[in-house]
């Protein structure tokens, strides 16, 4: 059973999700390597639809299973985060169209801005083919696009 704490919240259509820097994240320096936000970001999609009812291992038994990939992403680096502070990770969809499902996300030091991402991800089959954004999932996104 999941605990509904570690999986964040939503504030409006927005899903915000709380994270920790731990000394994994870091390089020597005390600071998050680049590489980890996108790791935070992907636990904030993760997040998002698992609280808007999209369970990633439901897709994958589908009679044809069917998973998200990220076909696109721009992110930008503004401030670094460091060992041990608190950060959040907001998670905004825009548009949905075919198999993909666009948005942006960015991570939060105290209300600062420190890295910003355009996002787009798609459904794909098993062997890399898009397949339609599945009917109930996208019942289930269409109150939180803008």
């Amino acid at each position: 059973m999941s605990d509904v704490a570690t999986m964040g919240r939503f504030d409006g259509k927005t899903h915000i999700l709380p994270v920790r820097v731990y000394y994994e994240d870091t390089d020597v320096s005390g600071i998050v390597y680049h590489a980890n936000y996108l790791r935070y970001m992907e636990r904030g999609r993760s997040e998002f639809l698992r609280l808007a009812g999209i369970h990633h291992m439901v897709m994958l038994a589908n009679d044809e299973p069917i998973a998200w990939t990220i076909r696109r992403i721009e992110i930008d680096y503004a401030k670094a985060a460091r060992l041990d502070e608190d950060l959040e990770v907001h998670t905004r969809y825009r548009t949905m169209s075919g198999a993909r499902l666009a948005g942006e996300q960015w991570v939060k030091r105290g209300g600062v801005d420190l890295v910003t991402a355009k996002v787009e991800a798609a459904i794909i089959t098993m062997t890399g083919k898009p397949r339609r954004i599945p009917e109930d999932v996208r019942v289930k996104l269409g109150p939180f696009l803008d």
